[in-house]
């Protein structure tokens, strides 16, 4: 039974939902987008670094935030931590053993497209945002389809997909490389990981987007600055190396990757689809979910938010699946053992160059990981508070769905791999189909709030606090 699921899920990950149809609608949305705001975001990239690096050393006291809101900074640590999960280690580690060194190259383009599509997400998410009912800031695709499209129906399949996708690339994935690295580096049984994983993030859960902000500002900054310390530790120990790895990336992305060693060959099309789908994993730009965090930031204008998305994917994917990929590629492993599994052969490459270089793998995952799954608990809590929004029942749905993401934490700790990532695929290309179509047939909004405030960036708006409609720009 398990057999035939795992083949119906594959077939339509390869065939449909990350296939050519889903290149090109990922593709083709960024090119338009990046038409619609006259690549605002590589034009005026300046722009980009000055107020998203400035923000990191001049973050506003607790008490200068708008009720129900958290800062900037809080808000992309959150985006983040979904975002710097395994999909930098094992993803990328996947991406090449699979689909060769030019699976890199594709997930770069993804990254580019992904650079338009998560400012434009981010800043239509700010945009239509609104206030729950204990005051809390919300926002999101099913806030923008359902408000500037009028669509509800549409919204409501992008929070089912949320909601579902949640369990997935939220819980079980990040659960299960988390366990099976600490499994094979400390031998400690995946059912006591699974135990106390599970029991952690119930605690921290509870807290709601306060508490998960506060633990995400400081585990993600953290857990970056270790892992690029070492991974450049590494790199400079295989500098000789890297002339040929960045070369093979370029070549085989378009020629396929010969059969090497253990490494079975890939063809142009498989190192495209893997390629792709694991950027849309790491950065989740087109997906819909980092909005829902950046929502919740207290700015002055939409489109500033929207700098945070775009330096977001930067870094999640240009800088650190980069260097993770350079690691992998310029230690030859990715096409030596064909059974070593992708967590394995990440730890190995680091453990080539530096004693001990395993643990600094385990470390990272468990880290990233943790970070992640209580982010997209965050994400999966506001979809399902928009489905029962107008019930009397969203309290009870919102606690039992908080249950059952738990559950799913500790069964995500000895499930099968293989199983648990085609199930995230699955739902990550179907939370991108609704939340893409609005990104199109929104973009004159996109235009007007991108014009309004790349007029002049430095000007700081008067505090809005009216955040029905499109906040002061409505008429503009």
């Amino acid at each position: 039974m398990l057999d035939q699921i795992m083949s119906m899920l594959a077939a339509l990950n390869n065939n449909v939902l990350w296939g050519i149809p889903m290149v090109v609608l990922m593709i083709g949305t960024g090119v338009f987008l990046l038409i619609v705001t006259k690549g605002a975001v590589f034009t005026r990239f300046n722009v980009v670094m000055r107020y998203t690096t400035k923000t990191l050393f001049n973050r506003p006291n607790k008490s200068e935030l708008e009720h129900g809101a958290i800062s900037p900074f809080q808000a992309v640590c959150t985006a983040l931590a979904a975002t710097l999960g395994t999909g930098n280690i094992v993803g990328v580690a996947l991406a090449v053993a699979t689909g060769g060194p030019g699976a890199i190259f594709w997930l770069w383009l993804s990254a580019l497209a992904g650079m338009v599509i998560k400012y434009c997400e981010v800043t239509l998410s700010v945009a239509y945002r609104t206030r729950n009912e204990r005051g809390e800031i919300v926002g999101g695709p099913m806030y923008y389809i359902s408000r500037g499209l009028g669509t509800g129906w549409l919204a409501v399949l992008f929070a089912i997909f949320g909601f579902l996708a949640s369990f997935g690339i939220g819980a079980s994935v990040q659960a299960n490389s988390l366990a099976t690295s600490v499994n094979a580096t400390f031998g400690i049984p995946l059912p006591a990981i699974g135990a106390v994983v599970a029991a952690l993030a119930g605690l921290v859960l509870i807290g709601g987007i306060k508490r998960i902000s506060q633990i995400t500002e400081v585990l993600v900054p953290f857990a970056a600055v270790f892992y690029l310390i070492a991974a450049f530790v590494v790199l400079v120990f295989n500098a000789a190396e890297i002339p040929a790895a960045i070369g093979m990336i370029f070549r085989d992305a378009f020629t396929g990757t010969a059969a090497t060693g253990g490494f079975v060959g890939a063809t142009v099309m498989y190192a495209c689809r893997v390629g792709m789908s694991r950027g849309v994993f790491t950065h989740e730009a087109g997906m819909g979910s980092a909005p829902i965090a950046h929502a919740s930031a207290d700015t002055d204008h939409p489109a500033r938010q929207g700098l945070w998305g775009t330096f977001e994917v930067f870094f999640d994917s240009i800088v650190m699946c980069t260097i993770t990929g350079l690691v992998i590629i310029t230690s030859g492993l990715w096409c030596a053992d064909p059974m070593m599994s992708e967590g394995a052969m990440s730890s190995a490459a680091f453990g080539q160059s530096i004693p001990g270089g395993q643990y600094v793998v385990t470390v990272g995952l468990m880290l990233f990981a943790f970070a992640t799954l209580i982010a997209w608990y965050y994400y999966g809590e506001k979809c399902v508070e928009y489905l029962f929004r107008a019930r009397r029942g969203a309290r009870v749905a919102i606690r039992i769905y908080q249950v059952a993401y738990v559950a799913m934490v500790f069964a995500g700790c000895v499930a099968n791999l293989d199983a648990v990532w085609e199930f995230a695929d699955c739902f990550n290309g179907l939370m991108a189909i609704p939340n893409l179509i609005a990104l199109i047939a929104l973009a004159p909004v996109i235009r007007r709030l991108s014009q309004d405030f790349f007029r002049d960036p430095d000007v700081r708006r008067p505090r809005d606090t009216d955040y029905d409609g499109l906040l002061v720009f409505r008429d503009k």
